[in-house]
């Protein structure tokens, strides 16, 4: 839960991120290690002012750079002594990634057309969405088979979507397009009562 920071001082401050769980160095000092989970949104995360509890019930206030981001895996302390360590885990949502790679080779006027159709279909139901080469990002905002619906009533050729994980796709992306994505407002849908229901 969040505390407020006119209370006494946080047990952990953190100014930096000491590495992540993914790097092979930390993937070794943290084998068999007690991890303490600092859990977080996706909106917490990309806040640089923050003060939280952690599962543990550390009292944990940070305070980073300007700009910078927290990613899951974070390794926020470590006690070499006590083999112990306070790691982050975001709670990201999952994405749905259209891919308009096949349209390059097509004239102009055809990846023109077909941009502005996905745009149709992606826009209509509000979902944000980041533009990442020749790729569409849009993070899941219902059921994958109700997001493959409207990508289907609008059958754009030559363009296909794939799913994958919030977390996964998070180091790939800059500071100011992971905001975009995972910390903006939620969208809503103009589907059908019966078909948001089947997100539930």
């Amino acid at each position: 839960m969040d505390t407020d920071s006119r209370l006494d001082p946080a047990q952990l401050s953190v100014c930096a991120v000491l590495g992540n769980t993914a790097d092979g160095g930390w993937q070794s000092r943290l084998r068999g290690a007690v991890i303490d989970v600092l859990a977080l949104d996706a909106a917490e995360a990309h806040r640089t002012r923050l003060r939280k509890r952690t599962a543990g019930g550390t009292d944990v206030a940070i305070a980073l750079e300007r700009g910078a981001q927290l990613r899951d895996g974070d390794v926020l302390d470590w006690d070499e002594a006590k083999q112990a360590a306070v790691v982050v885990r975001v709670d990201l949502p999952d994405v749905m990634i259209v891919d308009l790679s096949a349209l390059l080779g097509d004239p102009a006027q055809t990846l023109l057309a077909r941009s502005v159709e996905i745009g149709h279909a992606l826009g209509n139901q509000h979902w944000p969405a980041l533009v990442k080469g020749a790729q569409v990002i849009v993070p899941m905002t219902v059921a994958p088979d109700v997001m493959a619906t409207v990508l289907h009533t609008h059958d754009v050729d030559n363009v296909s979507y794939s799913f994958a994980r919030g977390a996964d796709v998070q180091p790939q992306l800059a500071p100011h397009e992971a905001r975009l994505l995972f910390a903006g407002p939620a969208g809503h849908s103009h589907l059908p009562d019966a078909a948001r229901k089947r997100a539930t």
